[in-house]
């Protein structure tokens, strides 16, 4: 069985000195907000890789899928609590 774990800190980081701490993709100064507005935007990912080239697909993909992951997961314990 593969192991689809994701060190989170590979793909998103926080640093009070990096971008008055606002979460970025690790390695880079690129806030995920960024990200966020691109596609609130209708722009697809690979425009954003291409403004942003510091940034790799696989960042990208990995912090989609842990955040729809982790609103499952609220979505889970919201639902046990009621």
């Amino acid at each position: 069985m593969k192991d689809n774990t994701v060190e989170i800190g590979r793909v998103v980081s926080r640093d009070p000195e990096i971008h008055s701490g606002d979460l970025v993709f690790s390695g880079t100064r690129v806030p995920v907000d960024t990200l966020v507005d691109y596609l609130k935007g209708d722009y697809d990912i690979g425009e954003f890789l291409k403004d942003f080239p510091t940034v790799t697909r696989w960042q990208v993909e990995s912090y989609l899928e842990i955040s729809s992951k982790a609103l499952e997961y609220m979505e889970t314990q919201s639902a046990n609590t009621t």
